[in-house]
C-alpha cells in the first residue's frame, strides 16, 4: 500500500473530512456528480444514435467527446466537496491507499460513497432516457462479454487509476484534464469502450441504447474493472513509494 501523507486520488487538496464537511454532504456530491456523469454518457449516446444513424464511428466520436468534456467539468464542480470519485473503483483505490497513514476514505465512508455512486448512476440513466422521450426504465440488450472485452476493461480501469493517482499530485485542474483526456482516448483504444466504472455499468444496464450493456454482462465487467483498479493502484504504489525503499 502507498506510503503517502494525503489521499490517493486527490492528494493536492485538503481531504473533505479534514475540511469539516459532513459525510452526508460528500455523499450527496457523489450522488449528484455520478448522476450527471451517467446522464452525459448515456444521453450523448442516445443523441449520437439519433444524429448519426448507421455510422458507428461517428456515434463513438460524439459520445467520447461529450463524455470527456462532461467528466472534466464535473471533477472541477464536485471535487472540492467529495474528491469527485464518481466511481466505486476510484473510491476503493482511495480507501486502500490510505490504510497505512489513515488518510483517504474510511470504511464507513467507502460504503457511503459506493452506495451514493450506484444510486446516482441509476437516476442518471433514468433521466437520460426520459430526456429523449424514451421509456425511463429500460433493460439493455447489448451483450458485451468476450475475452477481449474483459481484457479491455481491466486495462481501462488500471489506466484510469494510474492516471488519477499521478495527475492528482499536480492539482485538481491537472486531474480534470488528464482524466478527461484518458477517458476520451480509452473509449477508442479499448475493445470494451472503457466503461471502467461499476456504478456507471449498472446505470448503463438500464438504457437500451448505444451505450447500454445487457444485465448478463454486468457482473463480469464489474469484476474486470475491480481487478484493473487494483492493478493500477498497485503499479502506482510501486512507482511512487518513498525513496530508499527499493
Amino acid at each position: 500500500m502507498p506510503n503517502h501523507e494525503r489521499p490517493l486520488i486527490d492528494p493536492s487538496d485538503t481531504a473533505p473530512a479534514e475540511a469539516g464537511l459532513s459525510l452526508a454532504r460528500r455523499s450527496a456530491a457523489e450522488f449528484a456528480g455520478t448522476a450527471a456523469l451517467a446522464a452525459v454518457v448515456i444521453g450523448s449516446g442516445i443523441a449520437a444514435e439519433q444524429l448519426s444513424p448507421g455510422d458507428l464511428g461517428l456515434q463513438l466520436l460524439e459520445n467520447s467527446t461529450a463524455s470527456a468534456f462532461g467528466l472534466a467539468v464535473l471533477i472541477l464542480a464536485f471535487g472540492p466537496i467529495s474528491g469527485a470519485h464518481f466511481n466505486p473503483v476510484m473510491s476503493l483505490a482511495d480507501w486502500l491507499g490510505g490504510r497505512r497513514q489513515r488518510t483517504g476514505l474510511g470504511t464507513r465512508e467507502l460504503g457511503a460513497y459506493v452506495s451514493a455512486q450506484c444510486a446516482g448512476a441509476i437516476v442518471g440513466a433514468l433521466l437520460a432516457n426520459a430526456m429523449f422521450d424514451r421509456t425511463p426504465l429500460q433493460i439493455a440488450t447489448h451483450h458485451r462479454v468476450t475475452g477481449g472485452h474483459l481484457l479491455g476493461e481491466i486495462l481501462a480501469a488500471a489506466g484510469l487509476i494510474a492516471v488519477g493517482f499521478a495527475a492528482a499530485r499536480q492539482g485538481r485542474g491537472a486531474s480534470a484534464a488528464a482524466l478527461a483526456a484518458y477517458l476520451g482516448s480509452a473509449i477508442w483504444f479499448t475493445s470494451s469502450g472503457s466503461f471502467a466504472n461499476p456504478a456507471l455499468t449498472m446505470g448503463r444496464m438500464l438504457s437500451d441504447s448505444f451505450t447500454g450493456i445487457a444485465p448478463a454482462s454486468v457482473p463480469a465487467f464489474a469484476a474486470a474493472q475491480i481487478v484493473g483498479g487494483l492493478a493500477g493502484s498497485s503499479l502506482m504504489t510501486l512507482l511512487y513509494r518513498p525513496a530508499g525503499t527499493d
